[in-house]
């Protein structure tokens, strides 16, 4: 056969592992690309280089592209307090899709062949893969060893030890994804429906005990301050958030729901930042949004989601929606109050110039100001009209 110049959708694990060294065995061009989202420290970014020459690779690469992750994806959930079954922050998700776009760039620009990645014919990635490269690098072959030869986790191991390559790919109770949306946790307990996660199956645990508050400002819908410290980088801001919140073990919860693929599935996470922006931004808006904006951002936010989680980031109307977030925004400003402790977290109040319940025609249950007692109920009697036309025409109907 051909040899072929293929770029690897590489994350280190023992999957995309063995994808570089059996296709740099079989003499094919071999370009490691690690896309990172956040989610990578750099002890492990150097890991993954190391290894990746180990495994034969002619070449490996970073592709940070963590910016262009929250500017062009997180920035929107935000502003759509987006929350998948009103529960899962869609992390993985949303990430996947950016690394797919960073590694279909970068096998354009050097002219690959193919591009190869590590998803198994099981679940949602092999979709979010093979849709974007589809779309973004047409021509471009994909090659799938572990989905197509229906390969076991010991084949592979296997297969790595047999030339040479020796790693700590033993079977572990849970995996994780790990990225400044949040970590995914899957396995042991999580394949009982009967069963929730034990603390053991978190990596952040309670290391704060007495409750705190936390002050998150935003401008326009985005964060600018964290307990009054100001970030020009959002991602900062994030990961500042994540480190107060994962200290009382905020964030904490699993999530069932439909597969892209038709099946239903179970995930645990733990997403301390995403909980508490979501939240705290959420309240701000119920202060500064009107009635029917809070409604209709409700409903595109949901399906904003939805499409994201479904890869179908590069559906045409999606930028339209976010014009329309983007729009519902240009008041949603002031500081949010939390109250944080131990595996929990409420909203306390929020102070802002667009609090709309600063008006000076009424307080709510008080005085008001802008009508009198007369119009009031003139008011009521014009809205029960419907009403009384109809149990006026139907007096037997008794509710």
């Amino acid at each position: 056969m051909p040899k072929k110049k293929i770029v690897v959708a590489f994350s280190g694990g023992l999957d995309t592992s063995y994808t570089v060294m059996r296709l740099a065995n079989e003499g094919n061009e071999v370009y490691a690309a690690c896309a990172n989202t956040g989610g990578f420290s750099d002890e492990q970014l150097k890991k993954n280089e190391e290894n990746a020459y180990r495994l034969g690779a002619k070449s490996y690469v970073t592709l940070d592209v963590t910016q262009e992750y929250y500017e062009k994806s997180l920035k929107y959930m935000i502003f759509g307090n987006v929350l998948r079954n009103n529960c899962y922050p869609i992390s993985v998700s949303s990430e996947r899709i950016f690394q797919a776009l960073a590694i279909a760039r970068y096998a354009r620009e050097i002219g690959a062949d193919a591009i190869a990645h590590g998803s198994t014919g099981a679940g949602n990635d092999q979709i979010r893969f093979d849709m974007t490269f589809l779309v973004m690098a047409p021509g471009v072959e994909i090659i799938t060893l572990t989905r197509d030869e229906a390969l076991t986790r010991q084949e592979e191991v296997d297969y790595l030890n047999a030339h040479g390559y020796s790693a700590d790919f033993t079977k572990l109770k849970y995996s994780y994804n790990v990225g400044i949306w949040g970590t995914s946790i899957c396995g042991g307990e999580i394949l009982d429906s009967r069963q929730g996660l034990p603390e053991e199956a978190y990596l952040k645990h309670v290391t704060r005990e007495a409750p705190a508050q936390l002050r998150i400002t935003f401008e326009k819908g985005e964060i600018v301050a964290v307990d009054g410290e100001h970030f020009d980088d959002k991602v900062k801001a994030i990961q500042k958030i994540e480190e107060i919140g994962a200290a009382y073990g905020i964030g904490r919860d699993c999530n069932v729901g439909d597969t892209i693929i038709g099946i239903k599935g179970r995930v645990g996470f733990e997403a301390a930042a995403p909980k508490l922006i979501i939240e705290a931004h959420r309240l701000l808006e119920k202060y500064t949004l009107s009635k029917w904006q809070q409604y209709w951002k409700d409903q595109v936010g949901n399906w904003y989601g939805m499409f994201l989680h479904e890869s179908q980031y590069l559906e045409p109307v999606m930028p339209d929606i976010e014009a329309m977030l983007t729009r519902s925004q240009r008041h949603v400003n002031g500081t949010v109050i939390l109250l944080l402790r131990p595996l929990g977290f409420e909203t306390v109040g929020v102070d802002s110039a667009d609090d709309l319940l600063k008006s000076k025609l009424g307080e709510y249950g008080e005085m008001q100001r802008g009508w009198t007692a007369d119009d009031a109920k003139g008011f009521i009697k014009v809205l029960s009209t419907p009403l009384r036309v109809y149990y006026g025409i139907h007096p037997d109907e008794d509710r």
